[in-house]
């Protein structure tokens, strides 16, 4: 008897700023909106037959607030862009702490070859990985991480 596999279901969070892709920075963050890495997920989703939902919040506490919803509502792993919460929000790095899914934290640009702060990441250590400096590309590898983790164990 054939044991059918669980779709695995991925919560991507997007912390501040990140709904001002195409709009900010072109030159660090590239020209694609936040529409389209919706649909990139939502495309990304449809070929490894997996649940992805997104999440953007510009305040700290509704990050949280999901963050801890997820130990609930049957997320099997999260992909987390912090944005510059990244390097000061011990709050969110204990949120990802606390639910035991593996987590990825994720940077469109190459945070070790930017301003100085930016090389500090609280919320890292409370992830299974980082991803940095491979554009929105990284969104994608994160996922492929999850789901190699949920499916291989």
């Amino acid at each position: 008897m054939e044991r059918k596999r669980k779709i695995v279901k991925i919560l991507v969070i997007n912390g501040p700023n990140l709904n001002f892709l195409g709009i900010r920075e072109k030159g660090i963050y590239g020209t694609q909106d936040y529409a389209y890495l919706v649909n990139m997920l939502k495309e990304k989703a449809e070929r490894e037959g997996c649940e992805i939902e997104c999440f953007q919040s510009n305040h700290e506490g509704a990050i949280i607030d999901r963050i801890q919803e997820a130990y609930f509502d049957g997320t099997d792993g999260i992909v987390i862009n912090p944005g510059a919460y990244t390097h000061y929000s011990y709050a969110i790095r204990d949120a990802l702490a606390s639910v035991t899914m593996p987590k990825v934290e994720i940077h469109i640009s190459d945070i070790t070859k930017r301003e100085e702060f930016r090389k500090t990441s609280v919320t890292k250590p409370a992830c299974d990985r980082q991803i940095y400096g491979q554009g929105l590309d990284g969104y994608l590898q994160a996922v492929d991480f999850i789901l190699n983790v949920k499916n291989n164990g």
